[in-house]
C-alpha cells in the first residue's frame, strides 16, 4: 500500500519558512521592480510597503541597483499586523495585496496555486540540495543542469507543475532528477505527420533513437493485433500524458487502432529544467526528446502544436543556414541546437474547436540535436542559468566559476559577452533577427571554467525576423514577424538587458565579485567593439541605439497577473506585452567610451 507522506518529508516548517522567506523576497523586488508595489523609504536602506486595508506592514533593507533592480536583503524582512510580528507567508501576501495587483478573484486561485507549486518545490530544492557552488565546479553537464534552483528569474510563480501530484514530481519533475523511461506509441499515419530536415528521414530517426530490440518488440505489438507497421509512426510521449491525458481524451483513437501503446524504450533520460524535454543519459549523444505535457507550467500549457511540427525542422534548417554561412558567427562559434524531426498527431474531433486550443496540443512529439557531438576535447558545458545559481549558503555558482578560471572578474565576463552578447548583436543587426536568449535556453561552452563560446537551443517557437525582405521558405514564413519600430530594439534591451543581466550584475555586485560600473562597462565595451568591426552597419546602429538613455520596461509578472492560463495571445505576441515606466539605461554613461563608428 502506498504510503501517503512520503514523498512530502520536505514540508517541514524550517524549510517552508525558509522558502517562503527566499519566495518574499524575490517577490518584493520583482513587484517593486515592476512598479506593481511602491515602497516608501523610511531610513537610507529601509523601505515599508502596507496593505490597502493598512493592517499589514512590510518592511525590509534594500539597494537599489541599476535597471530598477532591488537588491533587498532576505534576513531584514519583518511583517506585522495591527503591530504584532507575524511570520513571512507568501500566499498571504498575495491575498492582502490582491487588490494593488489587479488580479481578477476568477484567476486568483490559479495563481495561488501556482504559487503553492513554487513554494513547494523550492522547499523540495531546500532539503535536497547536494552541491554548494564550489562543488558544482566539477561536475558534469547534467549534474549542474539539476542542481538549478532559480527557474526563470523575473516570474515569482515560475516552478508550478499544476496537475502534477506529488508522486508525479517525484517522477518527472526535474528537480527530483528521477530517470526517466519514455513511453513510444503508434500513430496512424492517416493523422500524424512526420517531417524532418532533408538528411533525415523517419527510419533514421528510428534507428538512431531506438534499439533494434525495442523496434523489434515495438513491431511485434503491431502484428500481433494484425496491423500493418507500414500505417503507423512511432513516437515517443511524455508517460504522464499517456495515463492522465492521452487514455482518456484519445479513447476514441484507440478504440479504433489509430493509437497503439507500444511500451517503454529501454534509454534512461532527464528531465530538463524546461519540464517537457528529455535529455538521454543512456546515449547523451542522441537527440533531446521533447514532448507534449498538459501541465500548467509558468502560465501556459505546455502542449506541442502537430500544427506548428510541420514546420518546424524547415524552421531548424533556415535559421542554421544562415548561422553556419555568416563569417561572423562562425569566428565566435555560436551556433544551434536544430530541432530537426517532430511529429505531430491530430485530433479530428477538437479540431473545429480551434486549433490553438490545449485539446489541439496534446499530442506531438520533436526531436532536438544533443550538444555533446559538438564538443572539442577540453571542452565541457552548463545550462546559461548556472550563472544565477546562488547556493543555500548564500555562494554564487559565478563568482565559483571566475575564482577558479584564474583570470579577473572583468576580463571573464568580457569572455562572456563575446561569447554570448556579440552573436545576438550580429544577429540583429546583421539579419534583424532574434532570439529568447535567457538563461535556460542557452548553453554555455567553457575550457578552463572561461565561456568561449554560445549554443541557442529551443529555436524554432521563439525566433522572429523582422526584416521582410528576406525571402523564406513557406514552411518557415512564420517566423516573420511584422513588429513596430520601436519595439525591435527592446529584445535586446529587454530580454537581455533586463530580464538576464540584470540579475547577474545584481549577483556580482553582492558578492562583490564585479562591481556594477565594471559590469556595464563591459557590456559598453562589447558593444562598442561589435560596431567598431562592423561599420557597413552604421545606419542600423543610429537606427536602433544601445545608448539612449531610457528604454520601455517590460513587466512579465503583470502578464501572469492578467492571465495565468495563457500569458500571450500566441497569434499576436507583441500586442499581448505589457509595458509600464522607463528604466535607465546604465550603459548610456559608456556611449562615448570608444571611437565612434567610422563612417563608410
Amino acid at each position: 500500500m502506498k504510503i501517503p507522506t512520503q514523498n512530502i518529508q520536505h514540508l517541514t516548517k524550517e524549510n517552508w519558512d525558509k522558502a517562503n522567506a527566499i519566495l518574499l523576497k524575490k517577490t518584493l523586488s520583482e513587484f517593486a521592480h515592476e512598479l506593481l508595489i511602491v515602497p516608501i523609504k523610511k531610513a537610507s536602506k529601509s523601505y515599508s510597503i502596507s496593505s490597502p486595508d493598512k493592517k499589514v506592514e512590510y518592511t525590509f533593507e534594500a539597494n537599489i541597483l541599476a535597471l530598477n533592480h532591488w537588491s533587498i536583503a532576505v534576513d531584514s524582512i519583518q511583517k506585522t499586523i495591527e503591530g504584532k510580528k507575524s511570520s513571512l507567508r507568501l500566499l498571504e501576501f498575495i491575498i492582502e495585496f490582491k487588490d494593488t495587483l489587479g488580479i481578477s478573484e476568477s484567476l486568483l486561485p490559479m495563481y495561488l496555486e501556482e504559487i503553492t507549486s513554487t513554494l513547494y518545490s523550492t522547499a523540495y530544492k531546500i532539503a535536497n540540495e547536494k552541491y554548494t557552488s564550489k562543488n558544482l565546479l566539477e561536475l558534469d553537464y547534467q549534474k549542474i543542469e539539476h542542481a538549478m534552483t532559480e527557474g526563470h528569474p523575473c516570474f515569482v510563480a515560475n516552478s508550478g507543475k499544476n496537475g502534477f501530484n506529488i508522486d508525479d514530481f517525484e517522477t518527472f519533475s526535474p528537480e527530483a532528477n528521477a530517470p526517466v523511461k519514455l513511453l513510444w506509441i503508434a500513430g496512424h499515419r492517416s493523422k500524424a505527420t512526420f517531417t524532418a530536415i532533408e538528411t533525415l528521414n523517419y527510419q533514421k530517426v528510428l534507428e538512431q533513437e531506438l534499439s533494434a530490440e525495442d523496434i523489434a518488440l515495438f513491431k511485434n505489438v503491431l502484428k500481433s493485433q494484425d496491423l500493418n507497421i507500414d500505417d503507423y509512426y512511432f513516437f515517443p510521449v511524455h508517460p504522464w500524458q499517456w495515463f492522465n491525458k492521452l487514455a482518456l481524451i484519445f479513447a476514441p483513437d484507440i478504440a479504433e487502432n489509430h493509437l497503439i501503446c507500444l511500451g517503454y524504450s529501454d534509454d534512461e533520460y532527464s528531465a530538463q529544467q524546461s519540464i517537457r524535454t528529455f535529455f538521454n543519459t543512456s546515449s547523451p549523444e542522441k537527440f533531446y526528446a521533447k514532448t507534449a505535457l498538459s501541465v500548467i507550467n509558468m502560465g501556459f500549457m505546455r502542449g506541442l502544436s502537430p500544427y506548428y511540427m510541420e514546420s518546424t525542422p524547415a524552421i531548424t534548417k533556415w535559421v542554421a543556414d544562415l548561422v553556419e554561412n555568416d563569417s561572423y558567427l562562425q569566428q565566435k562559434g555560436f551556433t544551434l541546437l536544430g530541432e530537426v524531426a517532430t511529429i505531430g498527431y491530430r485530433n479530428f474531433l477538437y479540431e473545429p474547436l480551434g486549433r490553438s486550443i490545449s485539446h489541439n496540443k496534446m499530442l506531438a512529439a520533436l526531436w532536438r540535436e544533443s550538444p555533446i557531438p559538438k564538443l572539442e576535447k577540453g571542452q565541457d558545458i552548463m545550462t546559461m542559468a548556472a550563472l544565477l545559481h546562488v547556493d543555500q549558503s548564500g555562494n554564487a555558482f559565478v563568482s565559483e566559476l571566475i575564482q577558479k578560471s584564474g583570470i579577473s572578474a572583468k576580463a571573464w565576463i568580457s569572455h562572456y559577452l563575446e561569447a554570448y552578447l556579440s552573436p545576438l548583436l550580429h544577429c540583429f543587426y546583421e539579419h534583424e533577427m532574434v532570439f529568447m536568449p535567457h538563461g535556460e535556453n542557452l548553453i554555455l561552452v567553457l575550457e578552463n571554467h572561461i565561456p568561449v563560446k554560445a549554443i541557442m537551443k529551443d529555436i524554432t517557437e521563439e525566433v522572429m525576423l523582422f526584416n521582410g525582405e528576406i525571402p523564406l521558405p513557406e514552411k518557415a514564413k512564420r517566423i516573420h514577424i511584422d513588429m513596430k519600430e520601436p519595439l525591435k530594439i527592446l529584445c535586446i534591451f529587454n530580454d537581455i538587458f533586463q530580464f538576464y543581466f540584470r540579475f547577474l550584475s545584481a549577483i556580482l555586485s553582492e558578492t562583490k565579485t564585479l562591481s556594477e560600473e565594471d559590469f556595464w562597462s563591459a557590456v559598453a565595451d562589447c558593444i562598442h567593439e561589435y560596431q567598431s568591426a562592423h561599420p557597413h552597419l552604421q545606419e542600423q546602429f543610429k537606427k536602433y541605439n544601445l545608448f539612449v538613455s531610457e528604454f520601455d520596461s517590460c513587466c512579465l509578472n503583470r502578464l501572469q497577473l492578467r492571465n495565468n492560463k495563457q500569458m500571450l495571445d500566441l497569434a499576436d505576441p507583441i500586442d499581448s506585452l505589457q509595458f509600464v515606466g522607463k528604466l535607465t539605461n546604465p550603459i548610456t554613461v559608456f556611449s562615448k567610451k570608444l571611437k565612434s563608428v567610422p563612417a563608410l
